[in-house]
């Protein structure tokens, strides 16, 4: 009996730790604390609205030509993300104008939560753009963020961007849309 005890007692799961931080501001290490997908994807339905970029551990002699395949980062700030329930299919709305940029431009996207668990790391967010005449299904590139923050009305993503030594993050810093 007592070797059976001890059996189970060992198959038994282990507890999470409990150091992690929500703040926006905490680190960008990963760990396996945090939603789910599925609690993400529930909290991303609505709009967004980007209203800043922050570089996060890259040297300011790099330069970022543009983000997404799309523009300059200055063309995203003030673009509204529609991110409804359903289809997951979405929207970028650029507001932004400049030399590079397309105020009033909309793309289409389809959107998820990439759920890593079997790499023990957090759900991600994943989208590609679709553009007319495309379906999802034939789309093969797309897009992955770091889920980093999110209290209901602000929601921070982080894009990696790699480095020659390392990699570094473009911090996108959100606001919710009240409609």
């Amino acid at each position: 009996m007592f070797a059976l005890v001890m059996l189970l007692a060992s198959c038994g799961a282990q507890k999470k730790s409990t150091s992690g931080s929500s703040s926006p501001q905490s680190s960008s290490s990963v760990s396996n604390e945090g939603p789910s997908a599925g609690q993400w994807r529930s909290g991303l339905k609505g709009k967004w609205v980007l209203n800043s970029v922050d570089r996060e551990d890259i040297p300011a002699v790099y330069t970022i030509k543009n983000i997404f395949d799309e523009a300059p980062v200055d063309c995203f700030l003030g673009s509204v993300w529609t991110l409804p329930g359903g289809n997951y299919r979405g929207s970028i709305e650029f507001n932004a104008s400049g030399t590079l940029c397309a105020d009033g431009a909309v793309r289409t996207i389809v959107w998820s939560v990439y759920d890593n668990k079997n790499d023990n790391l957090q759900p991600e967010f994943q989208f590609k753009k679709i553009y007319a005449g495309e379906t999802a299904k034939n789309v093969t590139s797309g897009y992955r963020l770091d889920l980093s923050y999110s209290d209901g009305q602000s929601l921070v993503m982080r894009m990696p961007i790699p480095l020659d030594n390392g990699t570094g993050n473009l911090v996108l810093n959100f606001s919710r849309v009240q409609e």
